[in-house]
């Protein structure tokens, strides 16, 4: 189980020189003693392995919560700074157009990437490695290049000058217009939703921002505009181009009369297996 660690014994000094308020911050009396000593909370995030040894997970205040779920960004760098292409690695949580926090990893390279296409490889090749050893909702939305980290005068990280990222999604892939009536209805909805500008048909509902809450708005939405999907579906095909096909298989499934408006026979008249697929 992580915690913070706590330090105590005759080395913890009486607190902070003439600073009162972090000394109260920092300085707590130490529950296990009865002379009066204190505790310095050091802010570090650790666990005891099974061998009695303390392992160091990052930093409390590096802590966020994201949809309810509480990330340690150390975790994140350390994959991150496992991979041999890259040199420094800093994860920090932003808001986005909607306000929505997401995670941006800021990333400097061993050797600079030739051009936008290299850079683009290496970042979903990044994001592949990362889900092999961390669940979704870990996985950064964003990927930053940068020359070199922002430092303060003192050579410390200056999270303040890291730049804002492109939450487009469309900076780590080839834009696709939306194809067809359907695509188009749903990368509009996308658009309203995750706050983003441009929806390419081959963008990911998820790694764009969206999540299980923004999943049934996204339900609610198309159902006004009568296009019926469920949220599994959203999650199995969260691809915009496969996620039309699996509307337009649901409404042919539900016997639902599909607005003429919508329907491009030639596009999206779905196949026996495709039909079979879904179903299964």
């Amino acid at each position: 189980m992580a915690g913070e660690l706590y330090i105590g014994g005759a080395g913890v000094v009486p607190g902070y020189w003439q600073r009162h308020d972090l000394t109260a911050e920092r300085f707590v009396p130490d529950p296990f003693d009865s002379v009066g000593r204190r505790l310095y909370k050091t802010g570090d995030l650790v666990r005891y392995r099974a061998d009695g040894a303390l392992e160091f997970l990052g930093r409390i205040d590096h802590q966020v919560k994201i949809r309810g779920f509480r990330i340690e960004l150390g975790e994140i760098e350390a994959q991150l700074l496992k991979q041999p292409k890259i040199k420094d690695a800093v994860v920090i949580a932003r808001e986005d157009h909607s306000s929505n926090k997401r995670l941006v990893a800021y990333l400097v390279l061993n050797q600079v990437a030739e051009d936008t296409e290299v850079e683009h490889a290496i970042v979903e090749h990044l994001k592949a490695q990362l889900k092999q050893h961390l669940p979704d909702y870990m996985v950064p939305s964003a990927c930053v290049m940068l020359d070199a980290m922002p430092l303060s005068a003192n050579g410390k990280l200056d999270r303040n000058r890291l730049p804002v990222p492109d939450f487009s999604g469309t900076n780590n892939r080839d834009f696709v217009a939306p194809l067809g009536n359907f695509e188009e209805v749903l990368a509009e909805v996308w658009q309203q939703l995750l706050g983003v500008e441009r929806i390419s048909r081959n963008d990911h509902f998820f790694e764009l921002g969206g999540h299980s809450l923004l999943a049934i708005q996204l339900i609610q939405r198309l159902s006004e505009r009568e296009m019926v999907i469920d949220a599994r579906t959203i999650f199995v095909t969260p691809i915009l181009s496969d996620m039309a096909l699996a509307i337009t298989v649901g409404s042919h499934q539900h016997n639902l009369e599909i607005p003429p408006n919508l329907l491009n026979q030639a596009e999206y008249e779905p196949k026996d297996e495709a039909l079979e697929e879904f179903r299964l």
